[in-house]
């Protein structure tokens, strides 16, 4: 039974940089549900790269950060398929070569970049696309799970999450002027990733949230990826505008007794 309905259905991935990446883990559950990845990275290096992982699906390049190549990707896309029934994006940036700063020390040019890369990149490539987006299609993008605490590792990105969590919002009100085009975000926890070995401090954050979680082992780009592939089905045709938190329970558990007794002991 072809539960999620995606069996011959196109969509464009974004972001794939090498299989950890978690839009490589969107292409494979995709692929499995019988759809069609088409993908789209930032530049020649990266396709080169990739190619050997993605076998025979397109693989198109554009810099979200070059206006023309943004304005240029639907003609290019239209050449391998005139229509996509979703939009995968999988895309930030974080510029964390000064370290761990407090986040008043934030840099105004390293903040600005990576709200373009990471959030107006969204915005931009869906005005882009629309023309070739299915009207019942659907747009997914990659969060994290609280941009409410302040994880100080993290730095400035937690903010210019909450952005692309507000985007997400505004995204899906503005698309149902004149389509049933979904727009929702996949709010995941912390992963294991090329990109978030570049976080300060991330490996300590993650080796905590193993102990948080209740099953007491970290998250992974293939269940992020399995609710991503769900947004993107018609079996998620009640849901808009949503950040869908995918986090093996860590909020619901900071304060495991276990935890609490191993801290209060160390005192």
């Amino acid at each position: 039974m072809d539960f999620l309905a995606l069996t011959d259905k196109t969509f464009v991935v974004f972001g794939v940089a090498n299989r950890r990446s978690v839009a490589y883990a969107v292409s494979r559950v995709l692929e499995a549900a019988g759809a069609r990845p088409v993908h789209v990275v930032r530049d020649g290096a990266i396709r080169d790269r990739v190619r050997p992982l993605l076998g025979d699906a397109p693989i198109l390049t554009c810099d979200v950060r070059c206006d023309a190549d943004v304005e240029t990707l639907g003609d290019r896309l239209r050449a391998e398929c005139p229509r996509l029934h979703g939009l995968v994006h999988s895309i930030a940036h974080a510029n964390y070569s000064a370290g761990a700063v407090g986040f008043h020390e934030t840099p105004k040019a390293d903040f600005l970049e990576a709200v373009d890369v990471s959030c107006y990149s969204l915005i931009g490539l869906v005005r882009e696309l629309k023309p070739l987006l299915d009207p019942d299609a659907a747009v997914v993008t990659i969060s994290i799970s609280t941009t409410r605490m302040a994880a100080q590792s993290y730095g400035y990105m937690g903010p210019i999450k909450a952005a692309l969590d507000s985007a997400v919002v505004f995204l899906a009100k503005s698309l149902s002027v004149d389509t049933r085009i979904r727009v929702n975000a996949v709010g995941a926890g912390p992963l294991k990733t090329s990109a978030s070995a570049g976080i300060p401090g991330f490996v300590d954050a993650y080796l905590y949230a193993e102990q948080v979680i209740p099953r007491q082992s970290g998250l992974t780009t293939d269940e992020v990826a399995a609710a991503a592939a769900f947004l993107l089905s018609p079996r998620a045709s009640g849901i808009n505008g949503q950040t869908v938190v995918v986090d093996a329970g860590m909020a619901m558990n900071y304060f495991d007794r276990e935890i609490v007794r191993r801290v209060t002991r160390s005192e």
